[in-house]
């Protein structure tokens, strides 16, 4: 394979307007009247966020979803994408027929057309999307904002993708091994493809002071939201599917892992105390599920050095501490 062949077989047919059928070395991109341009990108590297055999079809999906999740957090409609393909000695023909065939599904669903990128030789595969979406100009849901009393909020469920991954990581496991079928795979399956909460993002734009996409873990996730403000959590209101309690009542130290490991691209927002009751019912509306898990104030000083903002508090009001807060790229 070389890579105009790559191109004009594989990606050419699936680019958007703008992009010249990828003939060009540039695309044009021009939001609505009255919207800013919302910029992202998420970078996917073979070994470290997923594995060499996953379906080249799902490594795709992936990669596309979790770009859609950041713009999702941001209340942002996509408009396109950019591709930096730079493929490995084991992707062949086949593979990369397949890997476009995902990403083209993805596109056309969610409606994020790819507008051009680069496509290169290297050691291993490794992905890199830079996504764009728009918003009412200045209306852009920020990070960092909110204000004491804000309820905190998180969409869907938490630690699946996590509780996914130690299963393929220790598939000899006794809880594993005791886990249902049906639970066994949706595990896996939220693990190998997030689901992006575009549907909310009307109601976060509407409604919420500040988002984020949870990617690094809920714990640590919950460190970076609103800087300057003191954070309760409640343990026990965290949303947890079916299969996610099933894997925790086989083994108690999975919660730790399901709190903390990552890999969630659900979306962690502040709403007002007024517009609680308005946000939940657009949420309801959207078919995202959210759930109010703590709220901002001020520190209440438990935690100390240690990130000391968040307290996270279990069912009796006591303080849980966590060894590790979230995955951290270049921590052993």
């Amino acid at each position: 394979m070389v890579e105009f062949e790559i191109i004009a077989r594989h990606f050419a047919p699936i680019a958007g307007e703008g992009a010249f059928g990828l003939l060009d070395d540039a695309a044009i991109l021009k939001p609505n009247p009255g919207c800013d341009l919302v910029l992202t990108k998420d970078m996917l590297v073979e070994g470290v966020h997923f594995f060499a055999h996953d379906p080249p079809a799902d490594i795709a999906r992936k990669a596309l979803r979790v770009n859609l999740s950041d713009l999702a957090a941001k209340g942002a409609k996509p408009l396109g994408f950019l591709l930096g393909f730079a493929y490995g000695a084991s992707q062949d023909e086949d593979w990369v027929a397949h890997f476009a065939a995902g990403l083209a599904a993805d596109s056309r669903q969610f409606q994020c057309p790819l507008l051009g990128g680069d496509t290169v030789h290297a050691p291993k595969l490794t992905l890199s999307i830079t996504a764009f979406g728009e918003v009412p100009t200045g209306r852009m849901v920020p990070r960092q904002a909110g204000a004491e009393g804000d309820s905190i909020y998180v969409s869907g469920t938490i630690g699946d993708a996590a509780l996914g991954l130690q299963m393929r990581l220790y598939p000899q496991a006794e809880w594993v091994k005791a886990l249902a079928p049906e639970a066994h795979d949706f595990l896996l399956e939220r693990y190998l493809l997030p689901r992006p909460r575009l549907t909310l993002a009307p109601a976060l734009l509407e409604y919420a002071r500040a988002a984020m996409d949870v990617s690094d873990g809920l714990v640590g996730d919950c460190d970076k939201l609103s800087h300057g403000f003191g954070r309760t959590i409640h343990i026990g209101q965290v949303p947890l599917s079916q299969a996610a309690q099933a894997a925790i009542v086989l083994d108690p130290a999975l919660l730790d892992i399901a709190l903390t490991g990552g890999d969630d691209y659900e979306i962690l927002a502040l709403v007002s105390p007024e517009k609680c009751a308005a946000f939940e019912n657009a949420a309801l509306q959207s078919g995202v599920p959210v759930a109010k898990i703590g709220v901002l104030g001020k520190n209440p000083g438990l935690l100390g050095k240690n990130h000391g903002e968040t307290c996270w508090l279990t069912a009796t009001g006591e303080a849980r501490f966590f060894a590790s807060r979230s995955f951290v790229h270049g921590q052993k």
